[in-house]
């Protein structure tokens, strides 16, 4: 029997892939094949000269977290019930991968589903999407860095109020909480990702990774630590490349750009 595709990437541009989990009927629910299939995936990526993704979940939700039945079945039969196994942890695929995550939000983003979207580099969300974070109504601790990261986009109050009541926030309260940047409508909102992909496509192919790194590992830090790591990525990288580096002719495209307005 021919396993069936929970992950599906489609190659609108150069560079540019989008990702998609496919398993609507559960909600996208992160089941351990779903997840086999998603490493696997970044793995490809990683290796094809991908630049930029755009993750999304097929039908009325982006994912409603760990397959709690799967979960169920792995405990009574005295296996791990999470699974840290490297070809089960999603989020560290796509932590692996140097390029920026889109997400494309809509419906219901949940505990394990929640992490993915943290995970992503930004997010855009449909009018409908809602945010949350039930691990502890379910009785399971975070893996993939809800602890952390949620506090980091939206605040630690806020994260503590999210992730000690489980309750569910909107699109609207979202984007005002600084989680999402944009709210897009949902017959737009792949469109719109797909499109901010293609921008920044239009940067040099080797500066994007990096100037991504720079700013995840300077945001890591203090702003003094921070200004000093720019310091040094400015040295090494402009001295190491002067000429021109941008696509379309480099300093010269950039210049004729610029002229136009």
């Amino acid at each position: 029997m021919t396993t069936p595709s929970l992950v599906l990437i489609d190659r609108p541009a150069d560079g540019l892939a989008v990702v998609t989990l496919n398993r609507p009927e559960a909600l996208n629910a992160l089941s351990n094949e779903l997840r086999r299939q998603f490493t696997a995936a970044f793995d490809t990526l990683m290796q094809d000269g991908t630049r930029v993704v755009v993750l999304a979940g097929a039908g009325r939700a982006f994912c409603a977290g760990l397959d709690l039945r799967e979960l169920g079945a792995r405990a009574q039969s005295g296996q791990a019930a999470f699974g840290m196994e490297r070809e089960l942890n999603i989020v560290g695929a796509m932590e692996a991968f140097a390029g920026p995550i889109i997400g494309a939000v809509q419906g219901a983003a949940v505990t394990g589903g929640f992490e993915v979207a943290l995970a992503c580099d930004l997010l855009f969300a449909a009018p409908d999407a809602r945010f949350g974070d039930t691990h502890g109504r379910v009785g399971i601790m975070p893996g993939w860095g809800m602890s952390q990261r949620l506090s980091r986009r939206i605040g630690i109050a806020r994260a503590k109020e999210m992730s000690l009541t489980g309750n569910y926030i909107d699109a609207a309260t979202a984007e005002r909480w600084g989680l999402v940047n944009r709210i897009v409508p949902n017959d737009a909102l792949l469109a719109q990702a797909v499109q901010l992909g293609k921008d920044m496509l239009e940067l040099s192919p080797t500066i994007l990774p990096k100037y991504k790194r720079l700013i995840d590992e300077g945001f890591a830090t203090t702003q003094a630590e921070g200004l000093a790591l720019e310091q040094q990525y400015a040295r090494e990288w402009n001295n190491a490349n002067t000429q021109d580096v941008l696509p379309g002719g480099g300093m010269a495209a950039l210049q004729a750009r610029a002229r136009k307005g």
